[in-house]
């Protein structure tokens, strides 16, 4: 979250920030309720001055007629006032979450994906000789995935992987955990459920009918959309050591979204589905680093693709598509014979700066050797590979006129073969 006197202070451009990113916050009830809790706390604290000078005035003695009523008299204002107050605080709680984070002064503004910006090609898209076949009819074809008996036992959305796919996907972990450890990151096999605290101190919202991730009955747990939330609060009221920052994590765990309202021909398959796995990348970061760390967390996930052998290009997100914890965000989208009606670009990884926006709701800081202060870290993730996505791009571009489909040189060690058909 933004800190309440940089929104005072800056209320104009946070004004503006809101209306960039399509969120309607009530910014002037904001300000009154940061007023209103300001002069309670000081009428609360006179209150308290006064019944503890009346209290030194009355020892060892009876009190007077006009101190018993004066002590009455606090007393009586002292329980509406802290009723009061804990409204006005409660309030002023859910307005400040609705704020969001303010936006790189380079990032385009715009209502949607529309008005991201495209910064870089790798590769062209694939040119066929033959009419292409998308992933579900391959999958079929190679008795590779199963969304019927998927549908049967879970759900729509829901979907059995089978035969050499089970393997590519493993082929697919160990290429990014092999390629993160090399360059320094920390590995972590994250569990797949965290505190609801923890998930809103990462920005997202376990409750209400637009939630994008599963509520566990009866518990304070929810399943976790992305291993973000877990690496998130790892340091979760701690205080670390500045030398110790960048802090790289990478982080392994399975996936599980609501995807409320998702539907259409390009969420089929596995474009959009409700459980997968995924390798995340994350950093705690000194604040003048995280721009650097950025950039270098894109770069990792070009690498990784270009390894890949896929089409692909990389994109700066707009502000109205950015999400409120981001302060810029770059999505890698990968070419998708099946997407439109001659193929289209599909998001197959972002990477997202946060600044402090989530420090601050998991008070996680660091101490500045300069002047021994504490100050918020910086916190940022990015996708490494998230498998359903990365397999629909792997099976489309990589299809021969056969049906058969090579497989990138990367990982055929891992996979133990190097053609599926």
């Amino acid at each position: 979250m933004l800190d309440l006197r940089f929104i005072e202070e800056n209320l104009e451009a946070v004004r503006e920030n809101c209306r960039n990113r399509n969120l309607d916050v009530d910014l002037d009830r904001l300000s009154e309720l940061v007023e209103k809790r300001r002069s309670l706390i000081a009428e609360q604290q006179s209150l308290r001055e006064q019944r503890n000078k009346l209290a030194k005035q009355m020892k060892g003695r009876k009190p007077s007629d006009e101190e018993r009523t004066l002590g009455k008299e606090l007393k009586e204002r002292e329980v509406p006032l802290d009723e009061e107050l804990r409204e006005t605080l409660q309030e002023l709680q859910v307005l400040h979450s609705q704020v969001p984070n303010m936006s790189h002064p380079d990032a385009p503004v715009g209502a949607d994906e529309a008005s991201n910006r495209e910064l870089r090609r790798f590769g062209e898209p694939p040119r066929f000789d033959f009419t292409p076949r998308d992933h579900v009819e391959l999958g079929q074809m190679h008795d590779l995935i199963d969304f019927e008996s998927g549908a049967k036992v879970t759900g729509q959305k829901f979907y059995f992987l089978k035969n050499e796919v089970v393997l590519l996907e493993q082929a697919l972990v160990r290429y990014a955990l092999g390629f993160l450890r090399d360059r320094g990151f920390t590995l972590f096999q994250t569990p797949d459920l965290a505190r609801i605290e923890v998930a809103e101190g990462l920005g997202f919202n376990p409750r209400g009918e637009e939630t994008q991730v599963y509520s566990v009955a009866n518990e304070d747990l929810v399943l976790i959309g992305t291993a973000e939330i877990t690496l998130g609060g790892l340091h979760r009221d701690e205080i670390l050591e500045e030398e110790s920052l960048p802090r790289r994590y990478c982080g392994l765990s399975h996936c599980f979204r609501t995807e409320a309202g998702a539907a259409g021909r390009a969420g089929k398959g596995l474009y959009r589905v409700h459980q997968f796995t995924k390798v995340e990348m994350f950093a705690f970061t000194h604040p003048d680093d995280s721009e650097p760390v950025h950039e270098e967390f894109v770069h990792i996930e070009e690498e990784l693709f270009k390894g890949l052998e896929i089409p692909f290009r990389v994109v700066d997100v707009c502000t109205g598509d950015l999400g409120a914890p981001a302060y810029r965000k770059y999505d890698l989208e990968a070419w998708m014979p099946s997407r439109g009606e001659d193929g289209d670009w599909g998001e197959i990884t972002s990477t997202s700066n946060c600044t402090e926006f989530q420090a601050r709701r998991l008070s996680i800081r660091f101490r500045d050797s300069r002047t021994g202060k504490t100050r918020f870290v910086h916190m940022l993730n990015g996708t490494a590979i998230a498998i359903s996505r990365a397999l629909i791009a792997l099976l489309e571009n990589h299809q021969r006129a056969d049906g058969s489909i090579e497989i990138p040189k990367v990982l055929r060690a891992y996979a133990g073969f190097d053609r599926i058909g």
